[in-house]
């Protein structure tokens, strides 16, 4: 078939100076004009101008959104040197996008408005896939409302994403889309596609030990005051076994916080210690949770079998959670996550969170694969 001999869905990298790494991209997109680029930068000064330089070379029927990340993988693992550039074919897909502005201002009834009309300007068509890309600022803690207006508004439509970030820096983290950028703002991207889509969903913990209960909470700010009626860190260190002083991105990465919604568990990341003995969150708790911790099991298994369970791929669009990859640094399987984006052509950014369902998560690996399949 076309689509197996000429790809619809590219994936290049590139390290160097902005002309340096916008020449290498273009080069390598320009062999199919694109309807999307989507560019992931562990630089976030990067991420405007090179957005810009790409949307005037390729013009008005590309659009071109960029966030900073807390790391990037394509074929060749896990790097923070690279730049990472996916585009989709204007012969296979077609893309609309729109800024979800002031996240802090509670504009959720201009959203759902927006929403509706690229909606119903890329209606369902029969024999083609839709779907939503989400990109949001990870240093809003805006995510679960972003997150839950989309999956209110488009009810039915399949949406994932992940939270941009600023490495482990946890500062300020920037997002362009043909060269605008703006503070405080998620992106939407409405893509319908002739291929097959599939999410992949997966994180490696299992629920162990005793419930605990949050007894005192802020899920304005994301924080944790209390739990068991303690204060949350000393009471968390307690139950993993550590000293107060030995809490850090190792212990947070190796022992979250599940909470059970659903019929299923989601990971609840810790991203440190408040000065008041409280513990700072990347996603909201209420007063009143019930929690259990996490214990890992293998940090890749289950998602090479979901992979393989699939079938050939053009594409895996990856939104994998920093604390994932630090606990793979930790374990040394970085080759094996490097295998496993070769096998399965996995190309991505590491977030601050990551958005599927209608549900902000962490600690958890979110993909769309885009399949050497039609559809049904």
């Amino acid at each position: 078939m076309e689509k197996t001999a000429a790809p619809r869905a590219r994936v290049a990298s590139a390290e160097g100076d902005l002309a340096r790494v916008a020449l290498t991209l273009t080069q390598a997109f320009s062999e199919d004009q694109p309807a999307l680029i989507l560019i992931f930068a562990a630089d976030g000064t990067m991420v405007a101008p090179l957005s810009q330089r790409l949307s005037d070379w390729f013009g008005p029927g590309c659009t071109v959104l960029a966030c900073s990340s807390a790391g990037g993988f394509a074929f060749d693992g896990y790097n923070d040197d690279r730049v990472i550039g996916i585009a989709l074919s204007a012969r296979a897909f077609r893309a609309e996008a729109l800024w979800l502005s002031r996240l802090r201002q509670h504009a959720a009834l201009d959203w759902m408005r927006a929403l509706r009309t690229i909606s119903d300007r890329m209606p369902e068509t029969e024999g083609r896939s839709r779907f939503g890309l989400l990109l949001i600022d990870g240093m809003s803690g805006r995510e679960e409302l972003v997150t839950t207006t989309v999956d209110a508004t488009l009810p039915g439509l399949l949406v994932l994403g992940g939270s941009a970030g600023d490495g482990l820096r946890f500062g300020r983290t920037h997002l362009a889309m043909n060269g605008e950028t703006r503070d405080e703002s998620a992106l939407f991207c409405l893509i319908d596609t002739d291929f097959a889509i599939e999410e992949v969903v997966f994180d490696h913990f299992v629920p162990v030990g005793e419930k605990m209960v949050v007894t005192d909470a802020d899920p304005e700010n994301r924080v944790i005051r209390e739990i068991n009626a303690e204060p949350a860190a000393e009471e968390y260190a307690r139950l993993i076994g550590l000293a107060d002083s030995a809490l850090g991105p190792r212990a947070f990465a190796e022992n979250p916080l599940l909470e059970r919604a659903g019929g299923r568990h989601f990971v609840r990341a810790i991203s440190g210690v408040t000065p008041e003995g409280g513990l700072s969150l990347m996603s909201s708790l209420q007063t009143g949770a019930i929690l259990t911790l996490g214990r890992p099991e293998s940090l890749t298994q289950g998602l090479r079998h979901r992979m393989e369970a699939l079938g050939p791929a053009q594409l895996v669009l990856g939104f994998d959670c920093i604390l994932r990859r630090i606990a793979v640094e930790q374990a040394g399987e970085q080759e094996t996550v490097a295998q496993l984006c070769r096998d399965h052509r996995i190309a991505g950014f590491n977030t601050y969170g990551e958005q599927h369902g209608g549900i902000h998560v962490n600690q958890t690996f979110v993909g769309l694969a885009i399949l050497d399949r039609g559809l049904p």
